[in-house]
């Protein structure tokens, strides 16, 4: 008999799990409702979650049909692509919450600056988060002058920031010390660029109704440190 209510426990319990799991997703209220602020805060406390072991649990089956009609986000994060960094992981973020770029060394260009238009001037996110990671191998690649085919003509794109700190007498030029250096001054640049490039995000932003900030995702600790909004 008690092997049997062993294995009915067995059989019930992954339901009971699902079951419990949230199938919250943002809608259109809800994301109209939530300011630029709050859209960063969001990520804050979804990234210390993660750190803490916290991270919510979710249906994401029950989110996915949810939100098969139709999307709301509150945020764009411009990640890099490394495995270690996922956006949505890192952030504690489901289904239809975050738009998520990603692309080797969290670099800018046309097509990455579109699409943070079409999340946030046509799909209506209320914060452009960029984040680089310690380690970054794009940055490490950048600082030793690596090249590799198409390679190459990316880490063009980090070196203005290799170049920034190295100008710094106070900054070592060598190592991972320099190298998440260069990768906090690289997030800093693609700020700005975005700022630069884009009139309609730039416009968003003076309007109030879009945040662009940046920050470095810690590989050892899973804290992300986010830089000052300005």
């Amino acid at each position: 008999m008690k092997h049997y209510l062993h294995l009915a426990l067995a059989l019930v319990a992954p339901f009971s799990l699902i079951s419990c799991a949230t199938s919250k997703v943002q809608t259109k209220d809800s994301q109209a409702a939530i300011t630029p602020q709050q859209a960063v805060k969001a990520l804050q406390d979804g990234n210390a979650r993660f750190a803490a072991g916290h991270s919510t649990h979710r249906n994401l089956m029950a989110q996915a049909r949810k939100t098969s009609s139709g999307q709301h986000p509150i945020a764009a994060v411009l990640g890099c692509i490394d495995s270690r960094a996922s956006n949505e992981l890192i952030f504690d973020q489901g289904i239809g919450d975050i738009f998520s770029a990603r692309v080797a060394g969290n670099v800018l260009n046309d097509d990455i600056l579109a699409s943070l238009e079409f999340a946030t001037a046509k799909s209506g996110a209320k914060a452009i988060m960029v984040v680089g990671h310690t380690r970054c191998g794009a940055v490490g690649g950048a600082c030793s002058g690596a090249k590799l085919g198409h390679v190459t003509g990316l880490l063009e794109k980090i070196k203005p920031a290799v170049r920034k700190i190295s100008s710094d007498p106070k900054c070592e030029h060598a190592g991972p010390a320099f190298e998440d250096q260069v990768t906090a001054e690289n997030v800093k640049q693609v700020v700005a660029a975005i700022r630069a490039q884009s009139p309609i995000l730039a416009q968003l932003e003076r309007d109030g109704k879009l945040v662009i900030t940046g920050g470095i995702y810690h590989l050892d600790t899973g804290l992300v440190e986010f830089f000052s909004q300005n």
